[in-house]
Order: C-alpha cells, then structure tokens, then sequence
C-alpha cells in the first residue's frame, strides 16, 4: 500500500473528434482559454525588467549545443538531417531551435510542454510544438507514477488522446507544487520596488531635469508698489519671449530694473541617489538565476573576469537545465526511430562548457602537469628509499 499517494477520483471528460482526428495540427493549436494569473505575472516581470529577460536569454544560449548518436550506425545520417530539419512551430527548424522554446518556458513558467506532430496517413513526424504551459495540466493515474494529460478548451479539461506523444518538464517539482515551480518564484516582488523606483526617477527628471524658472520682483519704494503689477507684466512677457528664443536657437539677454531674483525651481533638492538600493535589488533577482553580473553589463566589480566560484556555480546551473532536457531530447528521437521500425538507443552528447578564457585553461593544464610531475617524482622517491 503506498501512502503517499493521493488517488484522484475517476472523472469522465468527453473528448470531441476534433481532437484526435486533427491530431496532425497539435491538440495546443485549439486552446483559447486556461490563462494563470501567475504565469502572466511572470511574463509581465520580463517585459518591465529587461535584465531579467536578458538574463534567461544568456542562459538558454549559455546551455550549449548537443549532439544525438544513434545505436545503429547505418540510421545515424537519417538521424542527423531529422535533428537538424525538423520543422519546429512556424517558423523554427531543427531540434535545437525546439529546445530553446522549451527552455525558454521551463524558466519562466516552471513547465514546459510540447508535442511530436505525426501524420496519422504515413506515420511521419512532421514537425515539434512548444506549447502553452497554462493549456496544459497532468494528473496521476492508475499509479503515483502514470501520468494523465489533459489540455483546458473552454473552461473544460479535454484528456489528451495519444499521450506518448506529449513532451513535459517541471522545474524543481515537489510534493506541493508537483508541476514545477518557475525560476521568478519571488521576483515580482523586487520587480514592483524597482519598476516604483524608476517611475519615480522619470518623474524627478521630469520635475528638476527640465528646468522650470521661478522669477519674483521685489518692489523697494512706494512708487514701485503702486506699478508693480504692470512691472511684474512686463517682465513675465520678456521672460516668455526669452524663453521662446532659447528654444528656437536664438538667445537674448533679460535685463530687468529693480530688485528681480530668478531660482530654478527644485535646485536645493538633488535628485535621491539610486544607484545603492538598485543594485542591491537585482543583486537578489540575479542570485535566483545564477548569472555574473558582468556578463549582462553590470560592472559592479573592479575586475572583469570571472572568479573561479563563479564558474562553478553557473556549469552546475547549466549543466542540471541539461539534465531536464536529456529525456525530451531522447523521447524526441526514439520517436523517430521508432517509426522508421528502428528500437536503438540513443546518447546525447553535449559541447563542453567553456566559461573561462583560453590562457586560464592554460595555466590550469599546466598546473595539473606540474602536480602530477610531482606525485610521480614523489613516488619514485619513496620507492627508492624502500629499496634500501
């Protein structure tokens, strides 16, 4: 008896022919409705803070290229141009261009989902489909293992009728948040800090960065009192027109008689310094997704090399994206050799990660050199002294 698992209640779905019948279109391309707040809430955080969708950009480029060998060599070149020409959604080809979509919203939403296009005639695949990951929703079987697909059409939950074909990934899964949970998960939060602090600056430029004028007149006799006000018109008009030429490129002198004073307005109060509480914010937003500052533009170290732990942290971080993308890749492909009536095996080998330059990998070869001339010298020495 298994007491972690939490049996679903059988629930009957009617599943129109519409949907397997146009499975060759993709079940995803007749989903209209099923969007998450959540998952809207994310796509809006890397719309207002472009660092961030920088960010997730350098990781998917950052995650490398692959390469998928087949068990039996003779059906390796058919492998290779169907990895390489697969149609992808529209406009994309190649299993790599699928990848990159996949990834892309495996970050932001914590799942991904995608489907194999077959021709129901020839039994070919004819192209990939990223989909919606709001459209999509998996339930537990017969089993805590057996996995149910079901697509949301209309505020109903539609079962999906050939599920071997539906490619899902959840990001950092859990018992709570079994789907996934996405790499923004408390985000927002810095986001709403930060969007309020560079609304603010807008208006403080707006305020003190487009300089107003405050001119006041002071009468000093009694003579000046009783023509102060037609002074005081007189000198707003040669204000005015000053002004006006200033703007068209001509610039006039303003010569005024008595006691005039001319401020700029907001001049005794500086614009707040920013720098400090920005940077400390995308200092947590980029922890979250374990990129170097530099390699976005952000020069807040005095050096522009990246350390050593940096290194480290951010090919452990590729190298796990790389791990989720391995079962898809392998599913991908099987698929395919399946239909060609070919049950070989598949491995995925990936480009190494090269994060640091070429004279650092140098030195670090020469040091290993030098460290394992040491232990054989070391070695011989003791021997020697055995031998005696």
């Amino acid at each position: 008896m298994n007491f972690f698992s939490k049996k679903q209640k059988p629930c009957e779905f009617s599943v129109p022919a519409a949907v397997s019948q146009r499975h060759n279109r993709g079940f995803f391309r007749t989903v209209t409705n099923g969007s998450v707040f959540e998952h809207e809430l994310y796509d809006e955080v890397r719309t207002k803070i472009p660092v961030i969708d920088a960010a997730i950009g350098k990781i998917i480029r950052l995650t490398g290229e692959f390469h998928v060998n087949c068990g039996d060599k003779r059906l390796q070149p058919y492998l290779d141009r169907f990895v390489k020409d697969v149609p992808v959604g529209l406009t994309g080809v190649s299993l790599g261009s699928f990848l990159e979509g996949y990834l892309d919203s495996l970050l932001t939403y914590g799942k991904a989902a995608g489907e194999i296009l077959v021709d129901e005639k020839n039994g070919e695949i004819v192209g990939l489909l990223t989909a919606d990951p709001t459209d999509v929703h998996v339930c537990e079987g017969e089993n805590p293992v057996d996995r149910q697909y079901y697509i949301i059409k209309d505020g109903r939950e539609l079962k999906v009728s050939h599920p071997e074909r539906i490619l899902f990934t959840a990001l950092n899964p859990s018992p709570r948040y079994p789907e996934g949970v996405s790499v923004l998960r408390g985000v927002p939060v810095f986001s709403d800090i930060l969007e309020e602090i560079y609304s603010c600056i807008g208006k403080n430029f707006q305020r003190v960065g487009n300089v107003r004028y405050s001119v006041t007149y002071k009468p000093q006799t009694e003579n000046d009192m009783a023509r102060s006000r037609e002074r005081a018109e007189a000198i707003a008009r040669e204000w005015a027109d000053g002004m006006e030429s200033a703007a068209n490129g001509v610039v006039k002198d303003f010569i005024a008689v008595g006691d005039v004073d001319i401020k700029v307005i907001g001049a005794e109060n500086p614009l707040l310094d920013t720098q400090i509480p920005v940077r400390q914010l995308l200092e947590q937003v980029l922890s979250k997704l374990s990129i170097p500052p530099f390699l976005l533009g952000l020069n807040w170290s005095s050096t522009e090399r990246m350390s050593a732990q940096q290194v480290d942290i951010l090919t452990s971080e590729l190298e796990y994206y790389r791990r989720l993308l391995n079962p898809v890749i392998r599913k991908v492909a099987k698929t395919y050799l399946s239909l060609q009536g070919c049950e070989a095996d598949v491995e995925i080998e990936w480009d190494n990660i090269n994060l640091q330059d070429e004279s650092e990998l140098a030195k670090a070869r020469l040091y290993n050199a030098q460290a394992h001339a040491l232990e054989i010298e070391n070695a011989l020495k003791e021997s020697e002294i055995s031998d005696r």
